[in-house]
């Protein structure tokens, strides 16, 4: 009997002690990640004094391992020894951190962040299906919230902290530390690399099932036949489903207004997203921890908008996706219409302005695309909108980079956040027109939807 189907609901989730383990693994490299990311901007763009374009391509380089390698991943994480595959992740992205110190320049810098984000695009399909061999089914929805919760708190502490550290120390003192906090992260897993062999498939199980006396060289083998008799079906009906979820979507008025609408936004906003650096080192340029306390404004104020949302239970499209684009779009305009000098209170201000805006939109979408599709096919909806925004991720910052070349970090944070502003007000404006159907109103079954193919 496979050991998942052993595993007992526990009256605190804190008895698991292998979850323990994957908990504090996780907490580790999630705030090392962003003690490493404030760093690394912050050594970009005040040290190396980068040119814009240099800084629009590191979101780039760190894209794209996920855009050519998920779906590699997953598959290996599904096959292998998850917790031993994580520790291999870990101890890569330690070793190509500690790298980053040697580097002379940010053209060297790219292809080692585009190497640690291939780690961790491997890392994140076995942290997935290592919770689901660890923990009872009846607790997973507690593990996911607390992992949730982990990389929420890392967003508003990770930053903080990081700006802190650079006060004190180096932007290289705050590298070390990530790589020895992933050290940490691969060290606490080492009691769990014998778990989570790779399962069965479908087909060998029920092959084995059936046959249970057979020896297992045989189950396998036979197993092997018709796992590639059954391959061509499942090709189809890979193609079937992805074909169902484009016509969904296509059909489904009030989720491709939705995505619509947050395209024209995240076009706009990616811009500038990795570029924040460039314009403080105008605005404070001895501050170099100015870009830790800036993030962590922003992360808070998303955090205490999410918790009133939560509190409200309900939002509506109009003003959740047009009032929210109006909050950030107002927020990063008033940041390229600050003059160096402006004190640290109106900055932080801003950055909780633009934090609050960003917490509204993504809840509100976030919702909609929940609400609005049938439980079948929610997975395909977000596989999409994940698409989108990968494809987004890799274009949008090197037109960016452009812009600020161009115009100056300030005009382009004005220009852009005009737009993402006057985008917000049309929202606001024509929500009846674009967001016709009420999110009270059902959402088709699935009987209704087995037309789309």
């Amino acid at each position: 009997m496979k050991e998942e189907k052993e595993l007992q609901s526990t009256p605190s989730i804190w008895r698991n002690g292998r979850f323990r383990r994957m908990f504090a693994a996780h907490t580790a490299a999630s705030f090392g990640d962003w003690f490493d990311a404030i760093a690394i901007q912050v050594l970009v763009a005040y040290r190396w004094e980068a040119d814009p374009m240099l800084i629009a391509l590191i979101p780039v380089v760190m894209a794209l391992p996920g855009l050519l390698l998920g779906s590699i991943a997953g598959t290996l994480a599904d096959r292998v020894q998850k917790a031993r595959l994580m520790i291999i992740c870990d101890a890569a992205i330690a070793l190509l951190t500690l790298a980053i110190l040697a580097v002379p320049g940010p053209a060297w810098l790219l292809p080692l962040l585009g190497l640690r984000a291939a780690a961790g695009v491997f890392q994140m399909p076995s942290q997935q299906g290592l919770t689901r061999t660890v923990v009872a089914s009846s607790d997973l929805f507690r593990a996911t919230s607390l992992n949730g919760l982990v990389n929420q708190a890392s967003k508003v502490a990770g930053p903080l902290l990081g700006a802190m550290t650079l006060a004190v120390l180096s932007p290289q003192a705050c590298i070390i530390l990530n790589a020895l906090l992933r050290l940490c992260s691969g060290l606490l897993l080492l009691p769990l690399r014998g778990i989570g062999p790779a399962l069965a498939s479908p087909d060998q199980q029920a092959l084995a099932d059936e046959q249970p006396g057979k020896s297992a060289s045989l189950t396998a083998h036979e197993a092997d036949d018709a796992k590639m008799q059954a391959e061509p079906a499942r090709a189809s009906r890979f193609i079937s489903q992805w074909r169902e979820g484009w016509a969904f979507l296509w059909r489904s008025r009030m989720l491709l207004h939705t995505l619509i609408f947050g395209l024209f936004g995240l076009i706009a906003i990616l811009m500038i997203d990795y570029q924040f650096p460039t314009l403080l080192r105008v605005l404070a340029p001895g501050n170099e921890s100015l870009l830790g306390w800036l993030v962590s404004a922003i992360g808070a104020g998303a955090v205490g908008c999410m918790l009133v949302l939560n509190h409200l239970n309900r939002v509506s499209a109009g003003w959740g996706l047009g009032g929210g684009y109006v909050l950030v779009g107002g927020a990063i305009a008033a940041l390229g219409w600050a003059q160096p000098g402006t004190g640290l209170p109106v900055l932080l201000a801003i950055g909780a302005m633009l934090g609050v805006g960003n917490g509204l939109y993504i809840i509100t979408q976030n919702y909609i695309l929940q609400a609005k599709t049938p439980a079948d096919m929610v997975g395909r909806v977000f596989g999409i909108q994940s698409t989108v925004i990968g494809a987004i991720m890799v274009i949008s910052p090197l037109a960016g980079g452009v812009l600020i070349r161009i115009a100056g970090a300030g005009t382009a944070f004005v220009w852009i956040g005009m737009t993402v502003g006057i985008l917000g007000l049309a929202g606001l404006l024509l929500q009846s027109v674009i967001w016709r159907e009420s999110l009270a109103d059902p959402i088709p079954s699935a009987e209704q939807n087995a037309d789309l193919a």
